[in-house]
């Protein structure tokens, strides 16, 4: 396999260690199709939010949902790797436990002003502005682990030209919900909509520094839940003056927590899939992609939930073109994949991973390989335990459920929930047979 010379090389370190282009080009068609189901199921994992409309307080259910994201983010990798493979990970890079907690509560944070948004702007309108964090995503990419760096021009132009049709279609958006909106209210929905933004992009951070360390996705998510559940609380305790208070709220709540609760079950197999992508083709790509989400978010909240009903037909032509040119964005970055020269620099960044935490260098270049240097391991008591606490979590809240007075068109989320169960089968099969979910 040919290498190419590089800096490293130069000043007498290791050279890093390039993939064959073949296997390059397969990592990077994983990881554009993980972002495109990511979209998906993240869009989806925001509709019961809309039990903000019922009177609900938005910290409750960022409160709910954060609680199954938790049941998520350890079932789901305990049933696919093992604790044991995650285990193993954390041995190889155990600093990465750190920034995963730190990534959590940023996520928490950002989770909560979400619901904020959408109480104050709606579904279809708010998604589009807190994706405004792919921008923030490419210049951390950029800045921190030398993405698109020796890119060539035509992609860099391809996504930070992408970059720039995002920020133009948000604020199309913004302009058509503070038509149709009270100003004071429309303000603060975009606050808490731009707000969420920043903090996700920044989160981002902790990603990237974990896939180029070697770690696996399903080890990572796995301590970042710690953060999140954490930071979460201690947020729900404040606003809602005390535990007794947030008891009691959740008490009486009983007969949609499981919405809730599927909610972030839900956006784990989204965010799952976004790992990936910022895996294998970056945050400055990989973000973008996964913010598909808007588009899957205009079309649960304007067809699911009817909230154009009402709207002038200019807002409506407003919101609309605004998300077409977010499309185009990301459309155009995601056809920007990263080559060899390109592929470089990122080895260059993993090296310098390896060097600063002292990991195992073949650790570290196993896992930018879509590979693991451990031995699959077998399942273990703690597995089944973890799987059957989340599936009794989810059969008692069931079993108290109903479906609360949200006028929902039936058809058309069943609809929508296929083209996401049908994602979610072509994802996995691809991960599996390519990486066998490294």
């Amino acid at each position: 396999m040919g290498q190419l010379s590089s800096p490293a090389e130069a000043s007498g370190a290791p050279r890093p260690a390039l993939l064959a282009p073949e296997r390059v080009r397969a990592l990077q068609r994983v990881g554009v199709l993980c972002g495109i189901a990511a979209g998906a199921w993240l869009g989806a994992a925001e509709v019961p939010t809309k039990l903000v409309t019922t009177g609900l307080s938005p910290v409750l259910i960022s409160f709910a949902m954060v609680a199954g994201v938790f049941l998520g983010r350890w079932s789901l990798p305990a049933m696919v790797r093992g604790t044991s493979g995650i285990r193993a990970d954390i041995v190889e890079a155990p600093h990465l436990v750190i920034w995963a907690i730190i990534a959590g509560c940023l996520w928490s944070v950002a989770n909560t002003l979400t619901i904020f948004a959408i109480r104050d702007l709606g579904l279809s309108v708010a998604f589009p502005l807190w994706n405004t964090n792919g921008l923030i995503g490419i210049l951390w990419g950029v800045l921190f682990f030398r993405e698109l760096h020796h890119a060539g021009w035509r992609r860099w132009g391809a996504v930070c030209g992408g970059a720039l049709i995002i920020f133009i279609g948000g604020m199309m958006l913004a302009r058509a919900s503070s038509s149709q909106i009270a100003s004071h209210v429309a303000l603060r929905g975009i606050a808490a909509a731009l707000g969420a933004g920043v903090l996700w992009g920044t989160m981002y951070i902790p990603y990237r520094k974990a896939y180029l360390s070697g770690m696996n996705p399903l080890s990572f998510v796995s301590f970042f839940t710690i953060g999140e559940l954490g930071m979460m609380t201690a947020l729900a305790v404040v606003y809602m003056g005390g535990f007794h208070n947030l008891y009691r709220q959740l008490t009486a709540a009983g007969d949609v927590l499981f919405w809730l609760l599927a909610a972030g079950f839900v956006w784990v197999i989204g965010d799952i899939f976004q790992q990936y992508a910022v895996k294998y083709i970056g945050v400055s790509r990989g973000i973008p992609i996964s913010n598909s989400n808007q588009l899957w978010g205009l079309v649960w909240g304007a067809v699911a939930f009817g909230e154009f009903r009402g709207w002038q037909h200019g807002a409506v032509a407003g919101a609309i073109w605004g998300s077409v040119l977010m499309a185009a964005g990301l459309a155009a970055i995601s056809f920007s994949v990263a080559d060899n020269s390109e592929y470089l620099k990122w080895a260059e960044a993993a090296e310098r991973e390896h060097r600063r935490y002292g990991i195992d260098i073949e650790f570290v270049r196993s896992g930018m390989q879509g590979r693991s240097t451990n031995p699959p391991q077998r399942r273990t008591w703690l597995d089944w335990v973890l799987v059957a606490a989340a599936t009794g979590a989810f059969v008692w809240t069931g079993a108290r459920a109903h479906w609360p007075s949200i006028a929902l068109d039936g058809t058309a989320a069943l609809l929508l929930l296929g083209l996401c169960l049908a994602l979610l089968v072509a994802c996995a099969a691809t991960l599996w047979k390519v990486t066998r979910f490294n």
